[in-house]
């Protein structure tokens, strides 16, 4: 089961259909017990008939929620992180966060910073080494309980981080950062390890990079991430968590403008955005 967000309220896939939500605030949906039996309850019930179509307007799947983030959870995200960093002289940070018991996690976006399918990200007017980070991102309702999985691109400014470990937030946080999409497959057991993770840059119609990971290269569990994550935090409405990258482009790479990327995860969609 898949749930989209969209300008007219909530659409949910199921079996190749699609059915309209009765009207109800995505901050609520997220957070109701039980939420695939739930709405297939409502479906029998209410007597939804399926939509004619997949819903064209899309919005990114998120209400109120912060987006919080991991990092260092893959080695080639380690290597590349270290190697940004040789400079400032933070490389070992990075080895070291990768070994220890708890992990990296940081702030990410608030709800207005981040896209959705179709929309523009951005990259940073004072950056030149820009790149985007295709990543599993967890949907998590107010109690901790991963209720689902969508599709995330945590643009980063490289240059700025390696620089100097402190300006992290100005790498990760700024408007058009993060996109999400195109749904939240909704379930509560973990995605096979086996799951890819596909990305391809195309710049004037041509693919200038393209990559492929599995979940299987992940060091930690998506549960174990959202353990430390609700330590001494709270999350009123839930939030969404993206989980590190395990694909990054080489060190001669950045974005242009008007670049094509495109994230896939088979089990979830295709995540496609433009860069402003």
């Amino acid at each position: 089961m898949k749930l989209y967000n969209t300008s007219s309220g909530a659409v949910v896939e199921e079996n190749g259909q699609f059915f309209a939500l009765p009207h109800i605030a995505w901050d609520k949906l997220l957070n109701l017990d039980n939420l695939q039996a739930t709405i297939r309850h409502q479906i029998t019930n209410l007597n939804i008939r399926p939509v004619a179509q997949t819903p064209k307007d899309l919005l990114p799947p998120i209400g109120t929620q912060e987006v919080w983030a991991a990092g260092v959870t893959y080695h080639r995200s380690r290597d590349a992180r270290m190697e940004e960093s040789q400079k400032s002289g933070a490389d070992d940070f990075y080895a070291k966060v990768y070994e220890a018991d708890r992990p990296e996690l940081f702030f990410k976006s608030t709800p207005h910073r981040v896209v959705g399918p179709g929309q523009k990200v951005r990259i940073r007017q004072d950056s030149k080494w820009n790149v985007p980070e295709p990543e599993l991102t967890l949907a998590i309702n107010a109690r901790g309980q991963i209720i689902g999985y969508t599709v995330g691109n945590d643009m980063s400014s490289r240059d700025i981080e390696g620089e100097n470990p402190l300006y992290l937030p100005q790498a990760k946080v700024y408007d058009g950062c993060c996109a999400l999409g195109p749904a939240i497959l909704l379930s509560s057991d973990p995605l096979p390890a086996e799951t890819e993770i596909k990305i391809k840059i195309e710049r004037a119609g041509a693919e200038v990079f393209a990559g492929t990971t599995t979940l299987a290269r992940m060091k930690r569990t998506p549960t174990e991430l959202v353990g430390w994550l609700f330590r001494d935090n709270s999350f009123p409405v839930g939030c969404l968590m993206m989980t590190g990258t395990g694909i990054v482009p080489p060190s001669t790479f950045t974005l242009d403008h008007g670049d094509v990327v495109t994230i896939e995860i088979p089990p979830i969609g295709v995540l496609r955005n433009v860069v402003a």
